[in-house]
């Protein structure tokens, strides 16, 4: 259950990934249309009829999320022909949705639905008026469709019926199930609306306290992979408002941009975005101190390990090259973390910052910063202070704390902390391309031989930065230290699951290693 759960948390990253170029294009939309900063930008001019079709166009991902993420989520969870079965899904998601608008159309005021367009809890898909299931319906009705699609793509059917293989036949078993869920949803989604209601009330009222500890959850998950649900219902689902806060954020962009008043009292909810607080300042303080601490004729190795994996965590919000790096010899110090950065997050909050902080320095600059900079200013002063304050205080806290109890940190003399250079990577690349077993395929071909050969590997998907592997025989697996030496920040061995810590480059790593394995 915990491998099918990690799945599905590394499938949302596919869509997810669109959002930072969307989110960039809206910022500048909207502070290409700000007279502060350009006063040309009247009303009926050219200049403003331009800037809102960008606008128009860069909320276009946000605006239809739940498609995206129905038909974005079979990328990642097709055992095979992942093509096919993004077209199947797309074909089911919409059918459950024109089956809700149908039953509701006729049935609506017996279920306790006014079935009209603007009404609280209905929404717009693909032209469809039905029932605003939003994220978790978007899961649902896309894993169902990935099931049938894994069970009934490769089913060989009779000369006579081949024309009815493969996704057709996804989309004819499909169809009843589809036709279930939604009479389902119909019977018992606005009952589950009005207890989703009742939390966003909730979350909103607890203030400061929500933040906290909202925050210290998204982090401390991390090692579990299951993070992904903590963070998935309240940015991009119904638990803290309508259509999730990213969403709501980015359609209102313009309303809190225009608007003086503290983003605190137009927006509370945005105070759970404040994770990005700690990708963006606190790894910042966590390089500099694992640079520090690390022995002098190591620091040059150190450092160019810590730059780019620091890079990537401030740029992107995408923190696991670094946190992984210290996570598993020193639990407590991402414990640690975890609090720091709940901390900073709260402090914040006080001092009235709220948006969408969620990733990284990119989307901090272009969908707060730039759009609501004329009028919001001191407050992202105010925040920039508090940031890097808690940047000295992580640096001072872990130089401390890895000095003090002689943590085997990157560079510390550690042979399972060892990282390597690129000198190293080049050179075992150069060795595995004289191997037998490993030809053509670099990096992928060693992580397939490492892992046991293509037959030893039962399951293989990905997130952001890791690699996620089930295997049959987990005593074939290589030491962690192989995978380092071919690219690897590091590995996590549960039993016959294991996770293999790559970086941004994990996606084409997985479709090489796909590929070889088919082959």
């Amino acid at each position: 259950m915990k491998d099918m759960i990690q799945r599905f948390g590394a499938a949302m990253f596919v869509p997810v990934l669109l959002f930072p170029a969307a989110g960039m294009l809206l910022g500048l939309s909207v502070m290409l249309l700000n007279q502060d900063l350009f006063p040309w930008a009247v009303e009926g001019s050219a200049w403003v009829k331009v800037s809102t079709i960008l606008l128009q166009a860069s909320l276009a991902v946000f605006k239809n999320m739940a498609l995206v993420f129905a038909v974005g989520l079979p990328i990642a969870l097709a055992k095979s022909a992942s093509g096919r079965a993004v077209l199947a899904t797309l074909v089911s998601y919409i059918t459950f949705n024109y089956v809700i608008g149908g039953i509701l159309q006729f049935w609506g005021p017996e279920l306790g639905v006014n079935y009209v367009e603007g009404e609280r809890g209905l929404t717009d898909v693909g032209g469809i008026l039905t029932l605003d299931t939003n994220l978790l319906g978007a899961i649902v009705i896309a894993s169902l469709s990935v099931w049938v699609h894994n069970r009934f793509f490769d089913k060989k059917l009779p000369n006579w019926a081949a024309v009815f293989g493969g996704t057709p036949l996804v989309v004819i078993v499909s169809f009843p199930i589809m036709v279930l869920m939604a009479i389902i949803t119909c019977f018992t989604w606005p009952s589950i609306q009005h207890g989703i209601n009742n939390l966003q009330t909730f979350l909103v009222g607890a203030g400061s306290f929500g933040v906290w500890m909202f925050t210290f959850l998204e982090r401390i998950m991390i090692p579990t992979g299951l993070h992904h649900f903590v963070y998935g219902p309240v940015f991009y689902g119904p638990v803290a408002v309508d259509g999730g806060t990213v969403a709501h954020w980015i359609q209102n962009i313009q309303n809190f941009a225009s608007n003086p008043a503290p983003l605190t009292e137009q927006f509370p909810q945005g105070g759970l975005m404040l994770t990005g607080m700690g990708k963006v300042f606190g790894c910042t303080g966590i390089a500099m101190a694992l640079y520090a601490t690390a022995k002098p004729e190591n620091k040059k190795m150190v450092l160019g390990l810590v730059l780019g994996a620091a890079l990537t965590a401030i740029l992107t919000g995408i923190t696991e090259p670094i946190e992984f790096t210290f996570l598993f010899i020193a639990p407590a110090l991402f414990a640690l973390h975890a609090v720091l950065a709940a901390t900073m997050a709260t402090i914040a909050y006080w001092f009235g910052v709220s948006g969408n902080f969620q990733t990284g320095l990119i989307d901090f600059i272009f969908q707060n910063w730039l759009p609501l900079g004329s009028l919001h200013g001191t407050t992202y002063i105010a925040q920039v202070l508090i940031g890097l304050s808690f940047t000295a205080i992580y640096f001072v806290v872990f130089r401390a704390l890895i000095l003090k109890f002689d943590i085997p940190t990157p560079g510390r003399g550690s042979t399972e902390a060892k990282l390597y250079t690129k000198a190293d990577y080049k050179g075992a690349q150069q060795k595995s391309d004289s191997s037998s077993d490993v030809t053509d395929g670099g990096q992928a071909s060693a992580f397939i031989e490492g892992l046991g050969g293509k037959d030893n590997i039962a399951l293989l998907t990905n997130c952001a930065t890791r690699l996620r592997i089930k295997v049959h025989e987990p005593e074939k697996v290589a030491e962690t230290q192989y995978f380092q030496a071919h690219g690897a920040v590091n590995m996590v061995r549960n039993g016959d699951s294991f996770q293999i810590i790559v970086g941004l480059t994990v996606p084409q790593v997985r479709e090489e290693m796909t590929q070889l394995t088919r082959a």
